[in-house]
Formats: C-alpha cells, sequence, structure tokens
C-alpha cells in the first residue's frame, strides 16, 4: 500500500478503481484491512479509498494527534491530495464520528453523501442517552486491560463483533488490531468514547444511509434507527447474521447497499 506525508505523518491507504469516489474509514485500533471484502466488489464502479488513521495499520505510529478532529483532518487532507470529488464518506464504529467531523470541516458542498456503520450516537452512557456502551468504569477497566493485556482485551472486543466468531477470523483481527501500540489506542479509546455526536448527527443535511447488523451485542439496532429519525431523508437498513461488522460477515448483501444508495445519489 502507498504512503503520504500528511499533517507531519506518514498515512497508508489504497486507492482503488474508478468513479464515484468511496472513503471507507475504520474503526477503534483497527485498520483499512477490515474492508478487504468491499473494496474489489465496490471498485469495480467506483474509486474506492481506504486509509489506515495514524497510529493504525500500517500508518506511522507517532504518539501526537490522536483525536477524532486531527483524524478527520488527516483523512481530508488525503482526499485533498488525491483529488477526491465530493466523495461518499462510509464510517464504520470510530470511522462513523469522524465521518462526521470530515462532514463539518469539508462542508455539505464537498461530501455527496454518508454512510454510518454500527455505529451509535455515542458510546458513552450518559444519563439522557442509555444507548451508549461504556460507563466511566467501563472505560477505565478496557484501559487497565489495554495495558496489560492488550492481545486479550481485542480478542474479546472481536468475539462482540462478530454474530458468529470462527479462529481463523479472529486471529488476523486480533493481529491487525495488536499494530495499534497500546499508548496510541488508548488515547484514541478516551476521545472517541466520551464524544457525544448527537449535535453532530442533527445538524446532517446530506443524504445518508445507515446500516446495522442485527445482533445487538455490541451495537443495538435501536440506536442506528434513532440517527436515521433525525436526519431528513435517511435510510436505515438492518443486516441480518451479523453484528458490529455487517460488512465482513454479509459482504454481498452490503455492497448491495452501498452500491444502490450510492447510484441514487447521481
Amino acid at each position: 500500500m502507498p504512503r503520504m506525508n500528511l499533517n507531519g505523518v506518514e498515512l497508508s491507504y489504497l486507492d482503488q478503481g474508478a468513479g464515484q469516489p468511496l472513503l471507507l474509514l475504520h474503526g477503534w485500533s483497527m485498520s483499512g484491512r477490515f474492508f478487504q471484502r468491499q473494496v474489489d466488489a465496490l471498485a469495480a464502479g467506483h474509486r474506492v479509498v481506504v486509509p489506515d488513521f495514524r497510529g493504525h495499520g500500517e500508518s506511522e505510529n507517532v504518539l501526537s494527534g490522536h483525536t477524532v478532529e486531527q483524524y478527520a483532518a488527516d483523512v481530508h487532507a488525503l482526499a485533498t491530495a488525491l483529488g477526491l470529488e465530493r466523495p461518499v464518506v462510509l464510517g464504520w464504529s470510530m470511522g462513523a464520528m469522524i465521518a462526521y467531523q470530515y462532514l463539518e470541516l469539508a462542508g455539505d458542498g464537498e461530501v455527496a453523501g454518508l454512510v454510518i456503520v454500527d455505529q451509535g450516537a455515542s458510546d458513552f452512557i450518559w444519563p439522557d442517552y442509555p444507548e451508549g456502551v461504556f460507563t466511566a468504569e467501563d472505560l477505565a477497566q478496557g484501559n487497565r486491560q489495554l495495558q496489560t493485556d492488550q492481545a486479550g482485551l481485542a480478542s474479546e472486543f472481536v468475539d462482540l463483533m462478530l454474530h458468529e466468531p470462527n479462529e481463523e477470523t479472529r486471529a488476523w483481527m486480533v493481529e491487525e488490531m495488536l499494530k495499534c501500540p497500546p499508548a496510541i489506542a488508548g488515547s484514541i479509546l478516551l476521545d472517541q468514547t466520551i464524544r457525544d455526536n448527537r449535535p453532530a448527527i442533527a445538524s446532517v443535511r446530506v443524504p445518508t444511509l445507515v446500516i446495522f447488523g442485527e445482533d445487538p451485542k455490541l451495537m443495538n439496532p435501536a440506536a442506528g434507527r434513532w440517527i436515521s429519525e433525525q436526519i431528513p431523508g435517511a435510510v436505515f437498513e438492518v443486516v441480518g447474521a451479523s453484528s458490529h461488522c455487517p460488512f465482513y460477515e454479509q459482504p454481498d448483501e452490503f455492497n448491495a447497499l452501498v452500491t444502490s444508495f450510492v447510484a441514487g445519489l447521481s
């Protein structure tokens, strides 16, 4: 994969295909490799760009800049350098938070559409938002385990992400997550978890598709339906037999939903 120096960091990215640009943004401590079942299928009719965020995957492990805003700025700098015109921004998990920030940074006129994949409005359980995933103690405990047993935490997290975990898939996903050093993973975990995206969601005015896995063991589809109800004209889809990774567990259905959504934008 090529690398480009942007905002003082070497970012790794994949750039394949031609046509309407699609930016695929991965989740916390993961990488663009998680979209391996999307690239060829979507690149058949689109230009697919998949970056690794700073400190993730094959990108440089710098010890600063690990905030959602900075990741969005990095992605925007990459899109600008590659000459992407009005991309559709697809964000999965933490990538959805980065997608909202990208939209705020670029403006509605520079984004053709959003695809939000299995990410609620916040990962934190606020007094008025019980749909979150973590309490303060959960976050503290997770960070402690990240510092002492990163592989164990990654394995537990993968089992939550998959509807039907298997050893082969768990092994490569954990291996990919371990490329993100604990110091980096802990910094961005804190920043993304305590973020409340409800104000950002309320301001979205570009065409939006929200896709959730049916299995609620990590994210409840009800959180996705709520998002779709806040955005005018948004479409909500639930993919059966999948948990947090509907794009990996049900790639044909997922890719068809994205392809149909993008086709409807033109």
